[in-house]
C-alpha cells in the first residue's frame, strides 16, 4: 500500500488507523458517547456490564463517555499546544538563523536558560502561581516547548539562509517575513513533519502528567491523565478503572510514533536519494 507515492508499513498502517480512530472518537464524542461527561449513573467502580462497557468511576461516571469526552479535550488542547509552539518557534527560529547579530545571540541565550530549568518545574511554578484555567494551561506549555522547536528551526534555518536563492531574495529586497514564508519555511518542511508528531506527543503526555499531578485540566472536563488520577484507589480493590485512562494515553502515544517514524523513514531514503 502506498501513501503520497511513498510505500507504507504495517507498523505506519497500524499508527494511522490507531491516529484516526482516536481523531473520530474526539471528534464525534458528543454522539457516540452514550451519557455526559458528568452525568451520575450507578454505583461507584461498578463493573462492566451491557449498559457501562467498561464500568463506572470513582463518582459512578460512565468510564467510556468518559474516555470518549477525555479523548475530545486532551486532544484538541494538547494540538492548541504544539500549533502554538510551532508558530513561536518556527518564527524566532528562523529569524534568528536569517538575521544572525546580536538578534540570534540573544534569543539562543534567552532559550538556553529557560531549558537550563526542567520544563515540568518550570509548568508546576507558573501554573500555581497564574492558575490552572485552560488558557493558561496552553499558553504555559506552549512557550516552554517552543524552546525544543527553536533550536530545530535554527539549525535547519542556518544550512538554508546561506543557499544561492536566499541570498537572491535578499538582493531583492525581500522582507524578513518573505523569506522565511517563502524561502526557508518550504525547504524546511520535512523535519518539521516528523517534530510536529513528536512535539504532540510531549503535549500529549505533558498535560495528563500535570491533571494526574491536579494542575492541569480541572473537573468537570474529562482528560485521561485526570481519570487516572481519579480512580487510583480502585487499584487496592482490583479494579481496572486507572487502567483503561492509562491505556488510551499508550495507545495514542503509540500510534503517533508509529507514523513519525514512517515519516523519518521517507526523508531519510529521500535526502540519501538526492545526496
Amino acid at each position: 500500500m502506498r501513501i503520497f507515492g511513498y510505500r507504507i508499513s504495517v507498523g505506519a498502517l497500524a499508527g494511522f488507523a490507531i491516529v484516526f480512530a482516536n481523531l473520530f472518537a474526539a471528534i464525534f464524542a458528543p454522539v457516540i458517547a452514550p451519557y455526559g461527561q458528568a452525568d451520575l449513573v450507578g454505583d461507584v467502580w461498578a463493573a462492566p456490564s451491557a449498559q457501562h462497557w467498561l464500568g463506572l468511576d470513582s463518582l459512578g461516571r460512565d468510564m467510556l463517555s468518559r474516555l470518549l469526552f477525555g479523548a475530545r479535550t486532551t486532544i484538541s488542547i494538547a494540538l492548541l499546544i504544539t500549533i502554538c509552539s510551532f508558530v513561536i518557534g518556527i518564527v524566532t527560529g528562523f529569524a534568528a538563523a536569517i538575521v544572525g547579530s546580536w538578534i540570534d545571540m540573544v534569543l539562543s541565550r534567552f532559550v538556553d536558560a529557560l531549558m537550563a530549568i526542567p520544563t515540568l518545574i518550570s509548568a508546576l511554578v507558573i501554573l500555581s502561581v497564574m492558575g490552572t484555567s485552560v488558557p493558561v494551561l496552553i499558553c504555559t506549555i506552549a512557550a516552554l516547548d517552543s524552546t525544543r522547536v527553536f533550536r530545530l528551526c535554527r539549525a535547519v534555518g542556518l544550512n538554508i539562509a546561506v543557499m544561492d536563492y536566499v541570498e537572491v531574495a535578499r538582493l531583492r529586497g525581500e522582507t524578513l517575513w518573505w523569506i522565511m514564508r517563502r524561502e526557508v519555511l518550504p525547504n524546511a518542511l520535512p523535519p518539521l513533519i516528523t517534530e510536529f508528531g513528536l512535539r504532540f506527543c510531549f503535549a500529549f503526555l505533558f498535560i495528563a502528567s500535570l491533571s494526574f499531578l491536579g494542575l492541569g485540566i480541572q473537573p468537570p472536563l474529562a482528560d485521561w491523565g485526570g481519570m487516572v488520577r481519579d480512580n487510583a484507589q480502585a487499584i487496592n480493590f482490583g479494579g481496572m478503572a486507572p487502567l483503561i485512562p492509562a491505556a488510551a494515553i499508550a495507545q495514542l502515544t503509540i500510534g503517533v510514533n508509529l507514523v513519525v517514524d514512517w515519516f523519518l523513514s521517507i526523508h531519510s531514503r529521500t535526502h540519501g536519494e538526492g545526496a
